[in-house]
């Protein structure tokens, strides 16, 4: 049986954030069903709905039988509500098997800053460093992550 980061290879910024936790940018729905294969019973979906996939994503989490949670991430939503809707989830599976994705990671890793450190005891540089490899590229969302960090410290 393959894990869930082998499942997700090829896939843009494809990165095992925690023993629980894969993060990634779009899988395919090849990778989506090697995903569940592997144990992944959870996926957190970033995208704006309206943003254009290979596949209706909704219906194959419901075919496939993962949990499924779509909160959208875009310039309008950068919110403090929009990050507590994303932790509130993965607070409350803590144990499961999750996926959280974008469509290339940037806006996972400013999602999961905040939560690698409150939630599980990184330093924000630490916390910093994990979200680039999750793939944080824009300012916006680096700084979407520490205000709220900013915040709740």
């Amino acid at each position: 049986m393959s894990t869930p980061i082998d499942a997700l290879a090829d896939v843009p910024n494809a990165n095992q954030a925690l023993p629980n936790l894969v993060t990634s940018g779009q899988p395919s729905e090849t990778q989506f069903r090697a995903l569940r294969a592997a144990g992944v019973s959870l996926v957190i979906d970033l995208r704006d709905p309206m943003e254009p996939r290979e596949c209706d994503q909704e219906v194959l989490m419901a075919e496939l039988g993962f949990a499924y949670h779509n909160i959208a991430v875009t310039p309008m939503t950068l919110t403090d509500e929009v990050l507590d809707q994303i932790l509130t989830v993965l607070r409350h599976h803590p144990d499961q098997s999750t996926l959280v994705h974008c469509a290339s990671g940037n806006r996972v890793g400013g999602a999961l800053l905040p939560y690698l450190v409150l939630d599980h005891g990184f330093s924000e540089n630490d916390a910093t460093d994990a979200a680039m490899r999750m793939g944080l590229r824009g300012a916006d969302v680096l700084q979407w992550g520490q205000s709220y960090l900013a915040q709740r410290r």
